[in-house]
């Protein structure tokens, strides 16, 4: 399930490509922008999807992380938020094999995607 912070296009590349997507926008009233992160993070994971978003802090927020400890998953985040749509589209894409092993993986851990792959930050490795 992606965050509503990566926006639409980024979603929308990865669909192109395949990608199964799932936007906050289609799940919460008023595309999400009221909807707290435990909450779309285990409204997700409820439904057996993986949660990916740009904000990293969540690894260090116990109410946020807490869907991610209880049900054993995993959650992705971009390490810079600051990149251009394409990139993070580009970057997701890329980091595919990484994201599917971590998922097979299983949790609880929280990853982050960067140029190089993928990498768990949680719990320290």
């Amino acid at each position: 399930m992606f965050d509503r912070n990566l926006g639409k296009l980024v979603p929308s590349r990865l669909a192109a490509l395949g990608w199964r997507v799932h936007l906050m926008a289609d799940e919460f009233p008023n595309d999400g922008q009221d909807t707290p992160d435990e909450v779309w993070i285990e409204h997700g994971l409820a439904r057996g999807w993986v949660p990916l978003c740009k904000d990293g802090r969540i690894k260090g927020r116990a109410g946020e992380r807490e869907p991610v400890e209880r049900r054993n998953a995993v959650l992705f985040y971009l390490d810079n938020q600051r990149l251009r749509f394409e990139e993070m589209a580009r970057r997701i894409h890329t980091a595919q094999a990484g994201i599917y092993r971590a998922v097979a993986r299983g949790g609880p851990a929280i990853y982050a995607i960067s140029a190089n792959g993928v990498r768990r930050t949680w719990p320290e490795p």
